[in-house]
C-alpha cells in the first residue's frame, strides 16, 4: 500500500520567532499515526528575528529558517524551493509567529502582506491540482493572502482583528472553537484555530488530530 505523501512547511522552531513547536509535532504525529509520509521542509532564509523564549526579547542573534526547523524534523527536511507538486498529495502549514514574520510579514502588513515566493508558488500549485490543503492558528491567514480574492473559507478561532484581516484579503471567515476543524470543501481547505484560541495542549490536539484525518482523506 502507498502511503499518502504530506508535506508540512515549517517556519523555524519556537512559537515566537518560527513554528509553534506542538502544532507541528502534533501534526507529525498525527500523520505518521495515519500511515501517511510527513515531507517537512522550510524556506532557505534568514530568521527576521529571535526570540528569547524565556523573557519575549529578542536576542539580536542571527539564524536560519532551514536549519531550526531541521530541529523539528529530526534532520530530515528540505528546501521549501526544491518541493515539487507533483511530489506530494497533500500539504499542511502549522502555525507560530514564523509563518507571520518569516514566511511572510503579515504580522506587519496584514491584508497586504508578503509572502515569500516558494510558498505562493508550491501552495498555488496545490490549490490549482485540487489536492487538500490544512492550516494551522495563524497559517490560514497566510493562505487567505495568497489566495487572495479566491473565495475561500478559513478559521482563526475567534480572534476579531485577524478575521478582518482575512476578509480583507476577499476571503471569508468562519469562527470556531480550538477543538473544532472548518472545511472548505470546493476549496478543499482545512483550518483548525490552535493556538490562536486554545488554553492547553488537549485543545489543540484535538483540532489537529481531525484536521490531519480530513487531510489525509481527502489526499
Amino acid at each position: 500500500m502507498v502511503r499518502k505523501r504530506i508535506g508540512v512547511v515549517l517556519s523555524g522552531c519556537g512559537v515566537y520567532d518560527g513554528s509553534e513547536i506542538y502544532e507541528a509535532v502534533l501534526t507529525l504525529f498525527f500523520l505518521d499515526r495515519a500511515g501517511a509520509e510527513a515531507i517537512c521542509m522550510a524556506p532557505d532564509i534568514v530568521q527576521t528575528r529571535v526570540i528569547n523564549h524565556r523573557t519575549g526579547e529578542e536576542t539580536g542573534e542571527q539564524r536560519q529558517v532551514l536549519l531550526e526547523s531541521a530541529r523539528l524534523a529530526r534532520g530530515k527536511i528540505r528546501a521549501l524551493a526544491e518541493v515539487s507538486v507533483d511530489e506530494l498529495d497533500g500539504l499542511i502549514l502549522p502555525g507560530g509567529f514564523g509563518a507571520a514574520h518569516n514566511l511572510s510579514n503579515l504580522a506587519t502588513d496584514g491584508a497586504k502582506a508578503r509572502v515569500i515566493p516558494e510558498l505562493v508558488h508550491l501552495l498555488q500549485a496545490v490549490h490549482r491540482a485540487h489536492k487538500p490543503i490544512g492550516a494551522i492558528c495563524i497559517a490560514p491567514a497566510v493562505v487567505a493572502r495568497i489566495l487572495a480574492d479566491q473565495g475561500v473559507t478559513v478559521t482563526i478561532g475567534h480572534d476579531a482583528a485577524t478575521a478582518e484581516v482575512i476578509r480583507q484579503t476577499g476571503n471569508n471567515h468562519q469562527q470556531s472553537r480550538a477543538d473544532e476543524i472548518v472545511i472548505d470543501e470546493a476549496n478543499r481547505m482545512i483550518t483548525t484555530a490552535a493556538y490562536m484560541c486554545a488554553s492547553s495542549i488537549s485543545e489543540t490536539g484535538a483540532g489537529i488530530e481531525k484536521l490531519v484525518a480530513a487531510v489525509v482523506q481527502r489526499a
